[in-house]
């Protein structure tokens, strides 16, 4: 029986597809934005081209949970990264472009094998981490718009 859990949310940013894209997809940039409870460590060079991988990494004292990682698919305006860990998912995100700049879209698939582990996020992280995912947008929407006005 599957418990595939998706979690979706977007924003309009004043900026092209290729500056958001850019914040997604930059190291030093992507950490301006993400968790500060995540770090991203790359597996070999840094990249987001087909089939790169990284490691993400949450700063829990003494645990450090680790999720694997491996752009599975990649085109202009497009990345998503396969993950495999303590769950396994996919993490899409997409430029739209719009009249204003562009509709970035974040849809987070995932699924939790682990009955109790499962049980844990949906009564705790579930509603934190759809929380998290929307300020994460707005941390890549006010840093994509500060780089269109350097």
């Amino acid at each position: 029986m599957s418990h595939c859990q998706v979690f979706e949310q977007s924003i309009e940013i004043i900026a092209s597809p290729k500056i958001v894209e850019f914040c997604i997809s930059d190291r030093a940039l992507m950490h301006q934005w993400l968790n500060p409870l995540l770090r991203c460590e790359p597996v070999g060079n840094w990249s987001t081209d087909l089939g790169s991988r990284s490691r993400f990494i949450i700063k829990i004292p003494i645990l450090h949970p680790t999720l694997d990682s491996i752009v599975l698919e990649r085109k202009p305006g497009l990345i998503i990264w396969g993950f495999t860990g303590f769950f396994q998912g996919r993490d899409r995100w997409e430029c739209q472009p719009i009249e204003t700049g562009t509709r970035l879209i974040n849809r987070f698939e995932f699924e939790i094998s682990n009955p109790l582990i499962r049980f844990g996020f949906n009564q705790f992280a579930a509603p934190w981490t759809k929380a998290d995912m929307q300020a994460q947008l707005k941390r890549i929407k006010k840093l994509a718009e500060a780089q269109i006005n350097q």
